[in-house]
């Protein structure tokens, strides 16, 4: 996978490299996906949610540039699976699901496994304060723009990683900066496609 699919596509950072090739991806999805395990392409997960592609997440990971004494968000538990890689290149990692039954089996999946990420049920687009500040803060749902409680809980120098953009229409992959100044400064990646962040700071639910 990383020789193959993550190098070829541009990801260099060999922390983010070395990180995706020791996670067992395949520990992280459904049994009737476990042949796809390693595809480059998203898989279906319970709810409607998917885990995304491998060289998202690596890239989402790389733009976020991860320290080894960073705090790390992870917004979109889902499988856990992203948040296993985070963990693999941070000093703390707290993810966050709104959906229960994922947020259980993720965080069973990640204990069973021996990474040490906190796993939360609830409303991903306020954020949890409880560990703020945060280094980086990485989401895997899109979003109308950073919510406020992000930006609140994001220590000086942090990156926000996130697709910004309706689900089912145009998104882009967005990395915002905050300087010494406090302001922000945003980087396109590209285009994506992501599900929609819900909740009191984003879309809300129907």
């Amino acid at each position: 996978m990383v020789e193959n699919q993550l190098v070829p596509r541009g990801i260099a950072d060999q922390r983010v490299l070395d990180a995706m090739a020791r996670v067992p991806r395949h520990e992280f999805v459904p049994e009737s996906q476990v042949p796809y395990a390693y595809a480059d392409r998203p898989l279906p997960l319970e709810d409607g949610q998917t885990i995304s592609q491998p060289f998202i997440v690596a890239q989402m990971l790389e733009a976020a540039r991860i320290g080894p004494e960073d705090r790390v968000l992870d917004v979109g538990t889902g499988s856990g699976y992203a948040a296993a890689v985070a963990a693999e290149l941070a000093h703390r990692v707290v993810s966050i699901e709104r959906i229960p039954d994922l947020a259980v089996t993720a965080a069973t999946t990640l204990e069973a496994l021996g990474y040490r990420v906190e796993v939360i049920t609830g409303d991903g687009s306020r954020g949890w304060p409880d560990a703020a500040p945060y280094d980086a803060i990485v989401a895997a749902a899109t979003g109308p723009a950073v919510p406020q409680a992000w930006l609140d809980q994001l220590a000086p120098g942090g990156r926000i990683v996130m697709p910004v953009g309706r689900s089912g229409g145009a998104q882009r992959l967005a990395v915002f900066e905050r300087d010494a100044t406090g302001a922000l400064h945003e980087t396109n990646l590209g285009a994506v496609s992501f599900v929609p962040l819900l909740g009191e700071g984003a879309w809300p639910e129907d």
